[in-house]
């Protein structure tokens, strides 16, 4: 058996090259969003809105009053945050209840409830208490279950599923201490002996994995003859020899997750348990989070409606000169953007939803753009009802009980929120994430064109070949039905959402013009322009939100009481939304994108040291990255299953 490979140093191209091969390339299937970023506003792609059929939304209904019910009774969220830990037996009601099947088809003994009903139950479960909700998203949307689902051979299949779907907590291992979103510089390695692969390596912040029974792992199998090698995905026994919980991490949110440091020396997995082919890792676990993601803005639906009650109950109980403070306009501007964009929120969770439900279209933008919204959206109405609340949002809940007012926790709110800017994908990670998508049809039209290495007489037949394209692709963004005042007048009602989604359409538009000036501009330069790419996504993001909104408050006219309602909160998140993307195109030529990198570059080279002066660092010593060289375990194993 040959010795593990050590963390592979790797250029920039390289890297580039592993994140682009673990892409998913085709598109098989339409995709709003995607459309969307090209200048093409495909309403009917979203319109009517999609409906689950009966029969799931019954078993779903059913499910959401038994786990309402459990909520209510048997949740004490205080004691959580107290505690920092979700008691035992919380979690077991929870396996009773079958929640840890959710996903999991009835056939293996889950509940085989749709994606819609999924994310209403985490957006439940996550409003009781949101470690709760990460801990059975983290298991059932990334961890053992979801990968099997969509990759995983009947054997496997059937010997994991029904244990995930009643019994067993999953964890999901990619990143390592000097690895996050660079996953080509992966050390884990998973080396071939026999039937087996020998698991060496170090991985951090597993979410669930100081309580889990199965752990998926991503480890990198050597080149060899017989073997292709590459980043692979394993289902690996948490009980297995050799693997060790060295540290359960604490963090200034969700103090009940189980979060760890997870050790493999020279663990043994059985060759049946490696998830798809060698060298598939990468694309398994992008694949998984297609969809995955969807569990987080779930939860940020369940925080904006949170938000959303506190600040209706406190801002009428609460009188400032003479009358309640939501009638102060300074206070009842926040109300609005917290109960506008939560309407906007559940609008695009449900859409994005029920469009992975009906499987017609390709949603990889589309859960990418909830991710991303949705996180960035619930962390500032978080922060606008703490200050709504004054200083009692900033004081604990423990405190308010102690001095005998009701125990609100804004702030734990706050803090338990600002993972998800981080979680599955960091902000910035998104941004570039869905720009690759969004700027995909022109980099495969560009190719050679901007690629360095190429050719001048490749370069030449690739100028070529854009330019055809472009002559065809061009004039059909100068005009549309936007300009035209009888578009859309089916969402022309007492209130009229209509000019609405006549600027989306103008509005898309003028976003892939822009994005086609940038492309002329900057060529090959185009993927260093974070900041230009990043006001791209988030026009993008307000457009498709905007698009869901409208759709949604439709849909409630015809089907629901409060139609009428629904209008009102689409039409002015509309309105809010547009002066948001007003703003972002302003910021797309005129900005300090340059003059920032400047600043870094003398930040980092000491310039600007002196700037530091007249303070002291309250910081503890030790390395900026842990140690994680391979080799057995010199800490005492942590590791908690629940039984």
């Amino acid at each position: 058996m040959s010795a593990a490979p050590t963390q592979p140093t790797v250029t920039e191209r390289e890297a580039r090259q592993v994140a682009e091969a673990a892409r998913e390339q085709d598109w098989r299937k339409p995709s709003f969003a995607k459309e969307l970023f090209l200048g093409r506003f495909r309403l009917d792609l979203i319109h009517p809105h999609p409906m689950p059929p009966d029969e799931d939304a019954q078993r779903g209904e059913e499910f959401l009053a038994k786990l309402r019910d459990f909520c209510e009774t048997k949740i004490d969220s205080a004691r959580i945050e107290r505690d920092a830990q979700i008691p035992d037996e919380t979690i077991n009601g929870l396996k009773e209840l079958g929640a840890l099947g959710m996903k999991i088809d009835t056939k293996y003994g889950g509940l085989g409830l749709t994606q819609v009903y999924y994310n209403k139950a985490l957006a439940l479960v996550g409003s009781a208490n949101p470690a709760i909700g990460a801990l059975l998203s983290a298991h059932q949307s990334i961890g053992v279950p979801q990968p099997l689902k969509m990759f995983g051979t009947q054997e496997q299949k059937e010997k994991f599923l029904p244990r995930c779907a009643r019994t067993d907590i999953s964890a999901f291992l990619l990143t390592e201490p000097d690895v996050g979103s660079d996953p080509a510089r992966l050390a884990t390695s998973a080396v071939p002996d026999g039937d087996d692969y020998v698991l060496d390596g170090v991985k951090l912040w597993t979410t669930n994995g100081v309580v889990a029974d199965l752990l998926v792992v991503m480890a990198r199998v050597p080149k060899s003859e017989g073997h292709k090698g590459g980043i692979t995905a394993f289902v690996v026994e948490s009980a297995s020899e050799g693997v060790t919980v060295e540290n359960r991490n604490a963090f200034m949110g969700l103090r009940g997750l189980e979060n760890g440091v997870t050790r493999f020396h020279q663990v043994r997995v059985p060759a049946a348990n490696r998830i798809g082919p060698e060298g598939a890792g990468l694309k398994i676990a992008l694949t998984t989070l297609n969809t995955g993601r969807l569990s987080l803005p779930a939860m940020c639906v369940g925080a904006g409606k949170w938000c959303l009650k506190i600040a209706r109950e406190w801002s009428a109980a609460r009188e400032q000169w003479g009358k309640p403070v939501a009638f102060h306009e300074a206070v009842g501007s926040k109300i609005s953007f917290i109960a506008a964009t939560t309407f906007a929120l559940e609008a695009v969770l449900d859409l994005a939803s029920q469009m992975a439900d009906e499987d017609r279209n390709d949603i990889r933008i589309e859960a990418a753009l909830a991710k991303l919204y949705g996180s960035e959206m619930a962390c500032l109405m978080a922060d606008e009802l703490v200050q709504i609340r004054g200083g009692r949002g900033f004081e604990t809940a423990a405190s308010l009980a102690a001095r005998g007012e009701r125990a609100v926790p804004a702030e734990q709110i706050l803090r338990d929120l600002r993972i998800n800017r981080i979680f599955e994908g960091s902000t910035e990670i998104m941004h570039l994430l869905i720009a690759r998508e969004a700027v995909d049809a022109h980099l495969s039209v560009a190719g050679d064109l901007i690629d360095p290495e190429k050719s001048l007489s490749d370069k030449a037949k690739a100028g070529a070949q854009a330019g055809a394209f472009y002559a065809k692709w061009l004039p059909k963004l100068v005009a549309g039905p936007g300009q035209l005042p009888t578009s859309y007048n089916e969402f022309k009602h007492e209130v009229d959402l209509s000019p609405h989604l006549r600027y989306v359409e103008r509005t898309a538009r003028k976003l892939a013009r822009s994005t086609f000036y940038a492309m002329s501009r900057w060529q090959g330069r185009m993927e260093t322009k974070q900041g230009f790419l990043g006001r791209i996504v988030d026009i993008g993001a307000e457009l498709f939100a905007m698009s869901a909104a409208c759709v949604r408050a439709e849909l409630l006219r015809t089907t629901e009481d409060h139609g009428r309602e629904a209008y009102q909160l689409a039409d002015v998140f509309c309105r809010q939304s547009r002066i948001r993307v007003e703003e972002l195109f302003g910021r797309l030529w005129t900005n300090t994108d340059d003059l920032d990198h400047k600043v870094v570059k003398g930040v980092l080279s000491g310039t600007y040291e002196w700037l530091e002066e007249g303070i002291v660092d309250p910081s503890g010593d030790g390395p900026w990255i842990a140690d994680a060289t391979p080799g057995p375990s010199k800490k005492e194993n942590v590791h908690r299953p629940i039984r």
